[in-house]
């Protein structure tokens, strides 16, 4: 995974705004997208889960290019075929002095099915798991009804929290800081949804001391006002640089920046729920009429819609290079990449002939959706799109929303088309479980799937992957699993964005894959 830092160490009287008393106790950061909760299960969402970092930790936490490393449990091994063995770290104890045990990973697991109106849940995690055996306080056993060979991997989701004080709580009482208690690095001491989030550093965390003692974590989710706040020197750090500032702030000698290839897909999400015989919500015939059928059930609109999209002219126009055309979910370089699937050509004439082939020769109307503040230039791709797809006879309207009545929207399958992001982790099973395997709230299965994709044969190889113990046989399984849904236009990738982050120059940041933004990455530069 290609990695780069930038950036140089210089006096403190060139940071941004001269000297700032006490710069070295205090982080101000401002990211670009809101974060929706502080309940570490209640929403499968990066920036929820990049906070519920600094609160909380994990068995089993990762590094900047998304790789396994020891965290609440030191090691982990199969000591039968069906169990898993995991020594948890000693002396370890939440925020409010509670010790951490066994007992704490079993009731936090036994939470993650049971969180009411999660619009993503964690579910997943803890269905493979049939039982759970406290062997001592430091040592916990979890049962699987058969070999199950990702179980490390799905701990490095799971955020776990203090029985004591979340065992009759509400996702509310964490919101109002009640039961936001972690062995975290940071503890949240004031909440304002939507606009900013106040830590103090938790000077008995087990790990690596925080370089901060305090943490102001703004959301300014306009990209101009981000910018702004940085180089006017309100804030020390953003997320989510804009594009059309990449250029002047790698010229400007008061800013460092952090850039890495990141592990997030922006796609396109189609309605796969209503039937090829049902009215799909936004799409009608030419003169504004019920078509009487769903025309995106059929692969051969699909794959026209996809060849409609311009990827390289999204990412060198719209995203300035600062992303990857893509086919698939993960990049080039990590385990879950499918090497012989590419990007779909843009070929606007053949996508014509094939919508004409599939019965619509004079195109039909759409509504594509989308964020207009969750993603990098997320208002901007849907309008492009919307001009290409038009170009084809497909006649576009296009309406982007705020994130958070968009989400909820989709979540509620709305909409016949939709742009939406998925930052994975390296192994193609986390998008083959949460966005194209068939919802299944028995297995915890599609709990992102909000188009509502289904595919029997998707479904088998994921199925025959998850018992596999033989790594290679596994990987092919899973690969397998990719193709046969990129082939069948399950979603419609556009590209993956590259990670950037901004910060007063004599910080340095360490980037990361899986994009999340958190206090503990972020140090004074080495004088």
């Amino acid at each position: 995974m290609k990695k780069l830092l930038l950036g140089a160490t210089v006096a403190l009287a060139a940071v941004i705004g001269g000297p700032v008393a006490g710069w070295a106790q205090t982080l101000t950061m401002a990211v670009g997208a809101p974060v929706t909760s502080l309940d570490p299960h209640y929403h499968q969402l990066s920036p929820n889960n990049a906070v519920a970092d600094m609160i909380f930790d994990k068995l089993v936490n990762t590094d900047g290019q998304a790789r396994n490393i020891p965290g609440l449990a030191t090691e982990w091994r199969v000591v039968g075929p069906t169990t898993w063995e995991f020594k948890l770290r000693p002396n370890v104890r939440f925020h409010n002095g509670n010790a951490f045990t066994a007992e704490d990973v079993a009731f936090t697991l036994a939470r993650l099915p049971n969180v009411p109106n999660s619009p993503a849940s964690y579910a997943v995690y803890a269905k493979p798991i049939t039982r759970v055996e406290i062997v001592d306080p430091l040592t916990i056993r979890f049962h699987t009804a058969q070999p199950y060979p990702l179980l490390p991997l799905d701990m490095t989701n799971v955020r776990i929290v203090d029985k004591e004080t979340v065992e009759n709580a509400t996702t509310e009482d964490f919101n109002a800081l009640r039961a936001a208690i972690g062995t975290g690095p940071y503890r949240a001491v004031s909440y304002r949804n939507g606009d900013r989030i106040e830590f103090v550093r938790n000077d008995a965390y087990w790990g690596p001391k925080p370089a901060y003692e305090r943490v102001n974590y703004r959301m300014i989710t306009n990209d101009a006002s981000r910018t702004a706040a940085l180089l006017a020197g309100d804030v020390d750090f953003i997320d989510q640089v804009p594009t059309t500032d990449l250029a002047k702030l790698r010229n400007d000698q008061r800013v460092a920046l952090s850039e890495t290839v990141g592990l997030r897909l922006v796609f396109l999400g189609l309605d796969h729920l209503r039937g090829p015989n049902e009215n799909s919500p936004f799409i009608t015939d030419n003169d504004g009429k019920p078509l009487g059928r769903n025309p995106l059930r059929d692969v051969r609109v699909r794959r026209a819609l996809s060849m409609a999209v311009d990827r390289q002219a999204i990412v060198d126009r719209l995203m300035e290079g600062a992303a990857t055309p893509a086919g698939q979910f993960l990049p080039p370089g990590v385990t879950g990449h499918v090497p012989d699937v590419q990007p779909t050509r843009y070929d606007p004439e053949g996508a014509k002939r094939l919508l004409a082939e599939a019965g619509y020769p004079n195109g039909f109307r759409i509504q594509l959706n989308g964020p207009n503040d969750r993603y990098i230039n997320d208002g901007r791709i849907i309008q492009a799109i919307g001009q290409t797809w038009t170009r084809i006879g497909v006649r576009t309207a296009v309406e982007g929303q705020t994130w958070a009545v968009f989400v909820g929207r989709a979540a509620r399958q709305e909409f016949s088309a939709h742009l939406i992001g998925w930052g994975s982790n390296p192994d193609g099973s986390h998008p083959l479980r949460n966005i194209l395997a068939t919802v299944n709230a028995d297995k915890g299965w599609g709990a992102s799937n909000r188009g509502r994709y289904s595919n029997p044969e998707v479904d088998r190889l994921l199925e025959a992957s998850l018992t596999e113990l033989d790594e290679e046989k596994r990987q092919k399984l899973v690969l397998d699993a990719e193709r046969i849904a990129a082939e069948d236009v399950a979603v419609i990738p556009i590209h993956i964005q590259t990670n950037t982050w901004a910060m007063r120059r004599g910080i340095r940041h360490e980037a990361r894959n899986d994009e999340l933004s958190r206090a503990q990455d972020v140090r004074p530069a080495a004088p």
